[in-house]
C-alpha cells in the first residue's frame, strides 16, 4: 500500500466514524502527515489499560483511529482522530475564519484547522507545556497562518476568534474564552467532571448577549490549568449521572438558575430552554 493510499483510507475511516461527509475535513486528514507531529517511532498507543508500544516504526500503526502518546509520563496524547473529526465537524470551520486552539500539543490538529481556514484565515495555537510548544513551532514553521504561543489560554488578552477549540478540560465555561468569541463564534471545549470525565460542550454566541449550547459527545481530557474547580466538577458529574444532557439548549451567565437548569456553577448555568 502506498503512503497516499494509507492516508486516504485513514481519513475516510476517521471521518466515517465521526459521522461526517464533509470532504474538506476528510481531505485535511488525508493530506497532513500525522507521523511528522508524533516524532520517531516506535510509538506508545493509549488504551484503557495503559500504553502499549507499537512493534516497529511503521507508520501503518499510527494511521489508525488511536490516541498516541506525546508525553506519556504526563499522560499527554495526540488524541483519537475520530473524536477530533467529530468535534471539528460540529464547529464547521470556514475559509478565512480565525481560530484559537487551546492545548495545541505538537500541532497536528492545529495543522488540520489551518488547512480548513486556509491562507486567508488564522490559527493561534496556545500550548502551556514548553517542550510541546517548541515542537509545534518546528512542525508548523511552514504554515504562515499559524502562530504558536507558549502560554496559558486563561488570559484576558486572547485574540478575537470565530472558533475556540479547547483540548484541555474545564469545569466551567471560562469567561476569557467567552469574551474572545466574535458574534456567531463557536466555542467547543471539554466540560469536565471528576477525574476529567465529561462532555464536549459547543457554545455559539448570538448577535446579542445570548449563547446557544449543546452537548456534542462524551470525552475525557487532561485539565486546563486555571480552569478547574472541585465543586463545579462534582456538579458536572452529578448532572451527567442524572442524565438528560441531550436536552441542553443554552448557556446562561448569572447566578439565578431556574427550573430549566441542567447544571449550574458560579456565574453560569446550562439550560434546557432556548437562548
Amino acid at each position: 500500500m502506498s503512503v497516499g493510499q494509507r492516508r486516504d483510507f485513514y481519513a475516510t475511516l476517521v471521518t466515517a466514524k465521526a459521522g461526517t461527509r464533509d470532504e474538506a475535513i476528510r481531505s485535511s486528514f488525508a493530506s497532513i502527515d500525522r507521523a511528522r507531529f508524533l516524532g520517531p517511532g516506535p510509538w506508545k498507543v493509549f488504551t484503557s489499560l495503559g500504553y502499549i508500544e507499537t512493534p516497529s516504526d511503521d507508520p501503518a500503526f499510527i494511521y489508525q483511529d488511536v490516541a498516541v502518546a506525546l508525553a506519556p509520563e504526563r499522560t499527554i496524547n495526540n488524541g483519537e482522530p475520530s473524536l477530533h473529526a467529530r468535534c471539528i465537524a460540529a464547529m464547521a470551520p470556514k475559509a478565512g475564519e480565525s481560530v484559537l486552539h487551546v492545548g495545541a500539543g505538537t500541532g497536528y490538529y492545529t495543522a488540520i484547522l489551518a488547512n480548513l481556514v486556509g491562507p486567508r484565515g488564522s490559527v493561534a495555537g496556545y500550548e502551556i507545556e514548553a517542550d510541546l510548544a517548541e515542537r509545534a513551532r518546528e512542525n508548523l514553521a511552514d504554515v504562515p497562518q499559524v502562530s504558536i504561543r507558549q502560554r496559558s489560554a486563561i488570559d484576558p488578552d486572547l485574540p478575537p476568534s470565530d472558533i475556540i477549540y479547547a483540548n484541555a478540560g474545564a469545569t466551567h465555561p471560562p469567561a476569557e474564552w467567552l469574551a474572545a468569541l466574535k458574534p456567531a463564534g463557536r466555542l467547543l471545549f471539554p466540560l469536565s467532571g471528576s477525574q476529567g470525565a465529561g462532555v464536549m460542550l459547543l457554545v455559539t454566541r448570538g448577535q446579542d448577549a445570548g449563547y446557544a449550547a449543546r452537548i456534542v459527545m462524551g470525552a475525557a481530557f487532561v485539565p486546563c490549568i486555571g480552569a478547574t474547580d472541585d465543586a463545579e466538577a462534582k456538579a458536572v458529574t452529578a448532572a451527567l449521572m442524572r442524565g438528560g444532557h441531550g436536552a441542553v439548549r443554552s448557556l446562561v451567565r448569572n447566578d439565578e438558575p431556574d427550573a430549566s437548569a441542567w447544571v449550574s456553577g458560579s456565574g453560569w448555568w446550562l439550560s434546557t430552554a432556548p437562548p
